[in-house]
């Protein structure tokens, strides 16, 4: 297995204060070990072309790291174009409850919000 180098600069993304929280709560609650960093990315699918993608996970190869907020935020190189100047917001509210993505690269969203066309 080789070697995964860990990289850090300018994260792409902003993480609120609303989403830092839940995030920790989360990594607490689910006992997810310290040395997994939170993974952000898009795959195809989702009814507007691209999902996000938002979970901890390990290190992998093809990752650019970052430090947001204090927190170790992992990104395949390859999505950085999808999800730059993107902020990650968590909401608690009567009628909505969950992460919320703001991309200003999103040409089109749907009503789902975590659906997106570039």
């Amino acid at each position: 297995m080789s070697e995964v180098k860990e990289k850090l600069s300018v994260a792409p993304i902003a993480l609120t204060e609303g989403a830092m929280k839940a995030l920790k709560d989360i990594r607490q609650d689910q006992k997810i070990p310290s040395e997994y960093g939170l993974r952000v990315g898009v795959k195809g699918g989702g009814c507007s072309g691209f999902s996000y993608i938002l979970g901890f996970d390990q290190q992998k190869d093809q990752d650019n790291v970052y430090q947001v907020a204090g927190m170790k935020v992992l990104m395949n190189k390859a999505h950085g174009i999808y999800l730059l100047g993107m902020e990650i917001d968590y909401v608690d509210g009567l009628n909505n409850r969950g992460f919320i993505f703001n991309n200003p690269n999103a040409e089109d969203t749907c009503g789902c919000g975590t659906s997106f066309s570039a």
